[in-house]
């Protein structure tokens, strides 16, 4: 399916339900909630769910609720919680009071389980996890029943009481729904309700020892909450007929439907918590925030505007199947918003030295430069202008191509807001290298027009010698050489697509003077290279660059060729 296609949708499937549901009378009103497992850092992946649901609450004049599933301590810290709380709110949604923790129902989940075991519908099971899954059959072959399945009643309390005392060893038994080991839905046979964990909770310490399954706290929190509408990705399907088994088995006040669709996949990159954590803990990219990384960390540190997150999650919508988008369209989002917001300046990644021979020696010149031909209410700056500059060493040739339009012997060029010059003689090196170029300017073309009416065809971009800032500048591609690295074509692992050209460090750039005043995290685009943003390990001593996206737009070619 194609990204056109999916963002036709636009979540109407969703959107017509929710109508059907307010205009039948079944909600007044509606809630949503996105509900994370604080246990790792959330993707681009989840910036989509969090667009939907907040989105969609704030349409319908609804509430989202931001819960966190907190029920597995093993993997769960407030790490986890402090960064996804960053990232909604980097996102620009806000929970307002509603925010929710599964831990907090823990005493409410408990009690039910005493009532579904009292009615008959849970028992205590000293299989071993290992048993539990040979017992459990395939989807070709059905179930076979634990040994103690058929505990009463009375001794089912009993144990499980003893569970939450802490009267048994993790895995020596759990507490399991008596469903039916034959279903045709593998989760539907007889899944684990609660297991023992002698672990500390983040929120709620050493007081309890058992602690619910996702499949069991999720559908009975979103009961406990109200909630109305209970979106979740396509994996979560053959779970609905679990969530609506115990809804069914509790009886709660409130009854939610859960309601699915599609995850976001992205061509070039994972978005699997386990593969991402291979690629941190082995050294792959620098932390959680790698600009290389698809977490929300990592796309905002790597310069990423909010707005353009949110205007990709609007353009792909929802589907109800799963399908790749390419990542050429979330950088074409990127540099839509940049090219409307971002200042311009000029920088010189790689520098080449011009003396403009016949311009006076102490003569320092300023020059108007506009912020942003987008937006004329950004206005202009002033740019210095002096004897000695640095221009890009691609913006040379000692023997051009017919169509090279840039700075070559005997040529003519214009540079931006200021002069035309004219390459005069090369400066080479022991070695043959290009080192220095020395040329000559017209006083007449100032600004960068001519008097007599004559064109030159190239424009560069150029910093003063004299006056600029140093840069680091670090230019990001992207983590993997193909767009499924998950392809095991050949036995290969998603390792083995690791692009070793992602990151590429260079140390000696150049910038107009005016950058020093940029704010931190500022974006801004360098004319002519691409769109960056200061990172935070710059310094006093050192600005450090991170390149967000390129100038060219691979979505555009690509939809003008279709």
């Amino acid at each position: 399916m194609s990204e056109e296609k999916v963002a036709g949708n636009a979540v109407n499937f969703i959107k017509s339900i929710i109508e059907s549901d307010l205009k039948s009378g079944k909600h007044s009103g509606i809630i949503t909630r996105f509900p994370p497992e604080p246990n790792g850092y959330l993707h681009i992946g989840h910036a989509k769910s969090i667009c939907l649901n907040f989105g969609l609450a704030k349409q319908y004049s609804g509430k989202c609720h931001l819960r966190f599933d907190d029920t597995n301590p093993e993997k769960e810290d407030v790490e986890y919680v402090e960064s996804i709380m960053n990232d909604i709110k980097w996102l620009g949604f806000d929970w307002e009071e509603n925010l929710f923790f599964a831990s907090s129902y823990f005493d409410q989940l408990y009690d039910w389980a005493v009532q579904i075991i009292k009615d008959g519908f849970a028992y205590v099971c000293h299989q071993s996890p290992e048993d539990v899954r040979k017992y459990r059959g395939t989807a070709k072959s059905k179930g076979i029943d634990s040994p103690f399945r058929n505990r009463s009643v009375k001794e089912n309390l009993e144990l499980f009481e003893k569970m939450k005392n802490g009267e048994f060893k993790e895995g020596e038994c759990m507490l399991r729904a008596k469903i039916d080991m034959s279903h045709p839905n593998v989760l539907m046979r007889d899944p684990v309700m609660y297991r023992i964990k002698h672990i500390p909770h983040h929120r709620t310490g050493n007081k309890w020892c058992i602690y619910p399954t996702y499949d069991y706290a999720h559908g009975q929190s979103d009961a406990i909450e109200n909630i109305t509408h209970s979106l979740c990705t396509l994996e979560f399907e053959a779970h609905r007929p679990l969530y609506e088994w115990f809804l069914e088995v509790i009886k709660p006040e409130s009854r939610p439907r859960q309601i699915e669709f599609a995850r976001l996949n992205l061509t070039y990159t994972v978005m699997s918590k386990r593969l991402m954590m291979t690629l941190v803990k082995d050294g792959y990219v620098n932390g959680w925030d790698d600009p290389r990384m698809p977490t929300v960390a990592g796309i905002r540190r790597r310069g990423y505007p909010p707005e353009a997150v949110k205007d990709f999650a609007e353009r792909i919508g929802v589907a109800k199947r799963d399908s790749t988008v390419s990542i050429d369209l979330l950088e074409h989002c990127v540099r839509e918003n940049l090219n409307k917001t971002a200042q311009r300046f000029m920088g010189v990644l790689d520098p080449l030295k011009v003396v403009i021979s016949n311009y006076p020696d102490d003569l320092v010149e300023e020059f108007d430069a506009i912020n942003n031909p987008e937006n004329e209410s950004d206005g202009k700056r002033k740019v210095p202008f002096s004897k000695t500059i640095y221009i890009e060493k691609s913006d040379f040739m000692e023997d051009p191509p017919k169509k090279f339009h840039r700075l070559a012997p005997g040529k003519e060029v214009r540079l931006r807001s200021a002069y035309y010059i004219t390459c005069n003689e090369i400066v080479k090196d022991g070695e043959g290298n290009i080192v220095e170029l020395h040329c000559t300017y017209d006083p007449q073309t100032r600004g960068g027009g001519s008097p007599d009416g004559r064109k030159v065809k190239g424009t560069i971009h150029w910093v003063s010698a004299t006056h600029y800032v140093p840069v680091e500048v670090r230019l990001y591609d992207t983590l993997f050489t193909v767009e499924n690295p998950l392809d095991r074509e050949g036995g290969k692992t998603f390792l083995d697509y690791i692009n070793n050209e992602s990151l590429k460090v260079i140390k000696n750039g150049c910038a107009e003077i005016n950058l020093k005043n940029v704010e931190p995290s500022a974006r801004f685009q360098f004319e002519r290279v691409g769109y960056f943003c200061v990172d935070p390990d710059t310094t006093k001593e050192k600005i450090i660059l991170n390149r967000i996206v390129t100038l060219k737009d691979k979505w555009n070619r690509i939809q003008k060729n279709k």
